[in-house]
């Protein structure tokens, strides 16, 4: 199963530096992600994704799901999902994920404008050198799908790193 972890940057260029860090370990087989992709709010609250997702070996379904997925988590206007039934289906869809409609409509409000929220999905982690690699960047978990307590963890292992940084 896999799971989903939204954290929050002050700024666009440090989620993308996150995210570039995530794409290192990826490589390094220390991270499987399903996906990943910087959101930025302007300073109006405009939401618009910055990064592409980098869903590995799906192919064009899984970068049109990824698509809806952050269409939905943050009301990025995504071409021909106006209609509700459609709407309807893809909660359907993001529920047999797991992704509960609560936990989209949190995301969506806690991300503020001026900052910007690096959105990973993974299936495996290695916990330890993942954290250690993002924690320099800082930043705050604004939601996940994670226990309370390993959110808790990382969320004080990343407010830590910042720190330091």
């Amino acid at each position: 199963m896999a799971e989903l972890v939204v954290i929050g940057y002050p700024d666009e260029r440090t989620a993308e530096r996150a995210l570039a860090t995530l794409g290192n370990l990826q490589q390094d087989l220390v991270i499987d992600l399903a996906g990943a992709a910087v959101v930025v709010a302007d300073a109006e609250g405009k939401v618009k994704m910055t990064s592409p997702t980098h869903a590995t070996g799906a192919g064009a379904a899984s970068g049109a799901l990824w698509g809806m997925i952050f269409g939905l988590l943050f009301l990025i206007p995504v071409a021909g999902l106006a209609i509700g039934g459609a709407m309807g289906a893809l909660f359907g869809k993001l529920g047999d994920m797991g992704i509960k409609r609560e936990f989209v409509e949190q995301v969506r409000d806690l991300l503020e404008p001026n900052t910007a929220a690096l959105v990973v999905m993974y299936r495996k982690v290695t916990p330890d050198k993942t954290v250690a690699a993002i924690a320099p960047f800082g930043g705050h978990v604004l939601k996940s799908s994670l226990s309370m307590e390993t959110e808790q963890a990382l969320d004080a292992a990343l407010t830590e790193g910042g720190q330091a940084a």
